[in-house]
């Protein structure tokens, strides 16, 4: 009888064991599903962007910096490799069509022009979806990256190699106060 207290604790620890690994693994698929839904909102700001530069185009043949910024800060996230490049360039592509935005300030006609306002309506809808899902995204990486410092469930991450995940911030252009001229 005295092996019995012996096996009930190592049935325990493999349980906990167990019980803690898969709750690390399901925190962990949750920050890269969260990360997907991400993706999936920049995708669709990344494909509006073609149809705002070419709306943007006929009324501002002048202003080529600007659009050419918005295309090399679009190309810029179509390179991004992992989710900390995308996330930098996902800065850049905010800054642009910032800018963008405000240019077409300065343009009575294109404020007017109906393709541009469903457009502008559209894209600013997609930031909005954008930033819920950043702040989504960080809420579970918080969540996971506790688990992984807390004690005990700290031993089994470092026994099975789970790392932190980066949080999703702002860069530094994207701290700065926009500037918009009239």
């Amino acid at each position: 009888m005295w092996w019995i207290i012996p096996v009930v604790i190592i049935v325990l620890i493999v349980l906990w064991l167990g019980g803690t690994y898969n709750s690390l693994v399901s925190l962990r698929n949750r920050v890269k599903d969260q990360w997907a839904q991400i993706d999936v909102q920049l995708k669709r700001r990344f494909d509006l962007i073609p149809n705002l530069i070419e709306t943007v185009k006929g009324y501002t043949k002048h202003e080529k910096d600007t659009l050419e910024g918005v295309v090399k800060a679009r190309n810029a996230y179509a390179s991004a490799v992992t989710p900390e490049d995308a996330m930098k360039a996902d800065g850049e592509l905010t800054q642009a069509i910032s800018k963008l935005f405000a240019l077409a300030e300065s343009y009575p006609d294109l404020k007017a022009n109906t393709n541009f306002l469903e457009l502008q309506s559209e894209l600013t809808e997609t930031e909005s979806k954008i930033a819920s899902a950043r702040q989504f995204y960080n809420d579970v990486v918080m969540q996971y990256n506790t688990k992984i410092e807390v004690v005990p469930s700290n031993i089994v991450a470092k026994l099975f190699k789970f790392t932190k995940e980066a949080f999703f911030e702002a860069n530094e252009t994207e701290r700065k106060n926009v500037e918009v001229k009239f």
